[in-house]
């Protein structure tokens, strides 16, 4: 098994920055990629970033790009989103992941999921 805890969320305003922390127990070394997903109200659960474990390769989806960055520390089994001038629309309930596949976009292809953190974007 694989646990999973998120860190960073928070409310901001428009414009501005927050940085999301996943670290990564137990059963590490079965990981083969790590995720980003996240959930509004009324919203299906929508892929955000994917970063392969074993790699640098890095995808992201077309309303982030440019804006956030995915990034992993092995040494710290850690995965980290970088999200820079976040708007209102980023609101969300941000879960990290972790795949038995590399760069998967979809949601059923992950195996461990997080608790999830609460992001606000005040507009």
């Amino acid at each position: 098994q694989v646990q999973l805890v998120e860190s960073g969320g928070g409310l901001v305003q428009a414009g501005g920055s927050l940085r999301l922390s996943c670290a990564a127990s137990g059963r590490t070394f079965s990981i083969y990629a790590m995720g980003w997903f996240r959930q509004a109200p009324g919203k299906e659960r929508q892929f955000v970033a994917a970063i392969n474990w074993s790699g640098v390769s890095t995808y992201y989806a077309d309303s982030v790009k440019g804006r956030f960055t995915i990034s992993r520390d092995i040494s710290k089994s850690t995965v980290f989103l970088q999200m820079d001038s976040l708007k209102f629309e980023d609101t969300a309930v941000y879960y990290c992941a972790t795949s038995n596949l590399s760069g998967s976009r979809y949601a059923h292809e992950y195996v461990y999921w997080g608790q999830g953190t609460q992001v606000t974007v005040s507009s």
